[in-house]
């Protein structure tokens, strides 16, 4: 049992493994199921049970990962505050569960999302697989992340617009300012914008420091208008039914 929290394992993820794989396609059914239960999810009771629910697998989540990184010897100010955008997508989310503010919602769709399927599609968590706790942390967090947001839309009915798009890319980069300057205090470097990460990464094909930072931007923007785009081709045919 105390393998499956040791820090370093010689069980090695490997990206798109049948295990990767698997669980893509249970986190697929988890959002094909809540989409399908969409209606029963309304019932008042039970939807207060579900966004609480789903806020306290958040919470724990976050609160389980600062356990073991403290019990590992791994915390570090450094690098172990939750000012990752994973963290604090996956924080604001469950606070949107929680309060149903819109606002939240503009932001965490885009940003929340966006940056959590990318990691679920291209994790950064080389030293472990399943079913050690790293790996089961890391998708419960970012497929949580996901499945919180989705739940919003399916079941509260929000919708974001264009101007949510701008919305989130503003906050995104006021926020991205303040880690910036949070990194230069305590030579940090979350978001990894103060350099490179270590390991293997989509950023490697980005150019090098700062420039890769602008090349984000742009695939931040294109990535914001493809979560729109369903929204966007969904208005668009309702208009165009009173015309048929």
């Amino acid at each position: 049992m105390r393998e499956l929290f040791e820090p370093g394992t010689e069980a090695v993820f490997q990206l798109f493994s049948s295990v990767h794989q698997y669980t893509l396609a249970a986190f697929l059914l988890m959002i094909i199921l809540l989409f399908s239960l969409r209606k029963p999810l309304r019932n008042p009771r039970i939807n207060v049970i579900a966004r609480v629910g789903l806020f306290l697998v958040l919470i724990i989540s976050e609160i389980s990962l600062q356990a073991w990184l403290w019990w590992s010897g791994h915390w570090s100010y450094q690098y172990s505050l939750p000012l990752h955008l994973s963290s604090i997508s996956l924080i604001l989310s469950a606070l949107l569960l929680l309060t149903k503010r819109y606002a939240l919602f503009e932001f965490t769709y885009f940003v929340g999302v966006g940056s959590a399927l990318q990691a679920m599609i291209t994790p950064d968590i080389s030293l472990y697989t399943f079913p050690h706790y790293r790996y089961i942390h890391f998708f419960v967090s970012h497929g949580g992340t996901v499945v919180a947001n989705l739940f919003m839309v399916f079941v509260a009915g929000y919708r974001p617009t264009g101007k949510s798009i701008w919305k989130a890319f503003l906050w995104l980069n006021v926020y991205t300012l303040i880690v910036f300057i949070v990194n230069f205090l305590i030579e940090g470097n979350y978001m990894y914008i103060s350099e490179k990460p270590v390991n293997p990464s989509l950023i490697d094909y980005l150019g090098p420091w700062p420039w890769y930072i602008l090349s984000l931007e742009a695939i931040t923007l294109v990535t914001f208008f493809i979560l729109y785009l369903p929204f966007w081709l969904t208005k668009r045919l309702d208009r165009q039914k009173p015309q048929q």
